[in-house]
């Protein structure tokens, strides 16, 4: 029987505290604090009015810094490093936490301690996605295989070939490309599924987080209670606990991250400064030519700057962008909308009324529970329905977009998904299926929402991941061709002179078992730290970041007032309009990936063709 292939790069322990720690906390500290703000305001502080304006504004200055901090993070974590930022993040969510059931009044007290809180968290929420590429990267100038898993049992990292790119020849190369594609499919392929599978494991873990939080965290003051606490003590120890739970994670994540791959040269010393004296980039030798690159530290407005151009430059970063600003919006549209359209049913139908003393819709969602219980009942039926098919199928969606990398097809099936739910959803006369108008296939249609949020988010950091590796894994293909490097088609000759003329260099490239595989003008390219991707995913994750609390921003006070003035079906309408860009997106870009393919193969077959003709022919016959 064949050993267990560990499909990561990453060790067993650093997967699991990945998983077990960033994953499924990044979400979970956020669940219990915004369930549990108001009685922070009403118990510890003792503001009986207007406690929906405070946790309004409390919580639109959360994603207002959030928007600001997620880029900045992900950027500082390329210069000190992924793990740096995640154990600093969950510190401050624990003492955050911890300083919020000691404020005084809410402004300023309450205010700092949720902008501080924040912090934490935008670190967190960033660190899920750029911690992933180092789960799966292969180390660039090394070719990295899967391994046996008890090969990885000793925790160490997984050690590079001891025969790197600058010292590998043709030969050489050519056995062991066909090795690693008879073993493990064509180069890069594993890693893309690794990749998209992890992400699936990320969107389940996430979904786990914020069922540990309703579960374990928010039951905390009941308990407390039970057991002769006042209320306040209740929440204060509440609060107490869970910022213990955070500043544990945090170590965990400090042990447990420790030598991630790609990792090795970043720390608190490269924060404003250049990189010491002889530390070399992705592990490869000095030589004349990139020497002075390796001194080269990237400045903080370039490291943005490039992660934006990439979006536009790169079709899997710009869509994995996109897919996580709709990915962010669907789960306000989830959490927020559903509960406010179950409750305006209930209100104009007259099944509830609203509070005399406080007419009109409530402002804060969990106002619904004290309104009107039946209405409560359907709304957590509905949006648990969505939640719980979106983590069954995060693992699904995990193996789809691993399976079939070619023309983002599981993404196309999850907004296709979302554009068909939303409107559905919007155009319902009643979301109650035992009321007269309703129906059971509302389940249905939340099921949809469900899995156009989860198949976002999975897809949405799959891209991500393969984007990262895009530069070296475009690298590896274009080096297929019979152990050749392959220049960029743009650059073929135009001519049939220069056509002979570079099968002639190319030949002899092939042909010299002594000369290197990659000439000096690509092998520049590749060790230069500017056209590593693999340093800039933190920054890259920041702004996958922002965008998504763009998204979040966006439905929040577009819907909100297309809710009271246009209808209320409107931000589900909305949410429709922002997956059918994603599916219009994602088909643009399949046709250009498509179109791209081809002429690669077109150049390729070129090149190739140019080989045989180059190709001295044996006078005698080959006898």
């Amino acid at each position: 029987m064949p050993p267990f292939r560990f499909p990561f790069t990453a060790t067993r322990w650093q997967v699991v505290t990945y998983l077990l720690g960033v994953a499924l906390f990044s979400i979970s500290f956020l669940v219990f604090l915004n369930s549990s703000i108001s009685f922070v305001i009403t118990e510890r502080i003792g503001q009986r009015s207007r406690v929906g304006d405070a946790v309004g504004t409390l919580g639109f200055a959360d994603e207002a810094l959030a928007l600001l901090a997620c880029p900045l993070w992900g950027m500082l974590s390329d210069r000190v490093g992924v793990r740096a930022v995640a154990v600093a993040g969950y510190l401050i969510v624990g003492v955050a936490l911890a300083g919020l059931v000691m404020s005084k009044n809410v402004y300023p007290d309450l205010l700092l301690g949720r902008l501080a809180f924040s912090l934490g968290g935008a670190a967190t929420a960033t660190m899920v996605t750029a911690i992933l590429p180092s789960m799966t990267l292969p180390v660039q100038g090394s070719r990295i295989e899967s391994r046996p898993l008890s090969s990885q049992a000793n925790g160490h990292n997984v050690t590079p070939s001891i025969s790197s790119e600058l010292t590998i020849t043709p030969t050489r190369y050519q056995s062991s490309s066909s090795r690693q594609e008879s073993r493990d499919g064509p180069i890069g392929e594993t890693t893309d599924a690794s990749t998209s599978q992890l992400a699936g494991l990320v969107g389940m873990f996430t979904g786990l987080g914020a069922l540990l939080a309703l579960v374990v965290f928010l039951p905390l003051p009941a308990r407390f209670q039970k057991r002769g606490a006042t209320s306040g003590e209740a929440v204060a120890d509440s609060f107490f606990i869970v910022g213990a739970v955070a500043i544990v994670v945090s170590l965990f994540c400090f042990v447990g991250l420790r030598n991630l791959p790609g990792e090795e040269h970043k720390g608190w010393s490269a924060l404003f400064g250049k990189m010491k004296e002889g530390n070399k980039y992705d592990g490869l030798p000095s030589s004349s030519e990139n020497a002075e690159d390796e001194q080269l530290q990237l400045s903080y407005l370039h490291l943005l700057g490039t992660s934006v151009r990439l979006g536009v430059q790169d079709t899997n970063i710009g869509l994995g962008y996109l897919g996580g600003f709709v990915a962010r919006a669907s789960s306000v549209a989830i959490s927020l909308f559903i509960p406010l359209f179950v409750n305006a049913y209930f209100i104009s139908s007259g099944i509830c009324n609203p509070d005399p003393n406080t007419p009109g819709m409530p402002a804060d969602p969990g106002e619904v529970k004290r309104r009107c219980a039946q209405a409560y009942v359907v709304a957590a039926k509905l949006t648990g329905t969505s939640q719980l098919v979106a983590l069954i199928c995060a693992p699904i969606f995990g193996y789809l977009s691993g399976r079939y990398t070619r023309f983002n097809v599981p993404l196309l099936l999850a907004a296709f998904a979302g554009i068909a739910g939303y409107t559905a959803f919007g155009l319902l006369k009643s979301p109650d299926p035992s009321s007269e108008d309703g129906t059971a296939g509302v389940y249905f249609i939340v099921a949809l929402l469900g899995i156009s949020q989860i198949g976002a988010i999975v897809c949405s950091l799959g891209l991500l991941g393969r984007g990262i590796q895009g530069g070296d894994a475009a690298l590896d293909r274009a080096m297929q061709s019979n152990g050749t490097p392959i220049t960029s088609p743009s650059l073929a000759p135009s001519s049939r002179r220069d056509s002979v003329a570079a099968g002639a260099n190319i030949a002899s490239t092939v042909l010299n078992e002594s000369s290197p595989l990659i000439p000096s003008h690509i092998r520049r390219i590749q060790l230069s730290p500017h056209s590593s991707r693999a340093r800039l995913k933190g920054s890259i994750a920041g702004i996958y970041s922002l965008g998504g609390g763009a998204g979040i921003l966006l439905l929040t006070k577009a819907g909100g007032v297309m809710f009271d003035q246009v209808d209320v079906g409107a931000p589900f309408w909305l949410m429709a309009g922002f997956n059918g860009l994603l599916f219009i997106v994602g088909v643009v870009c399949s046709v250009i990936e498509w179109a791209k393919q081809k002429r690669e193969e077109n150049f390729i077959s070129w090149q190739r063709d140019m080989e045989r003709e180059s190709t001295p022919v044996d006078a005698g016959g080959g006898g």
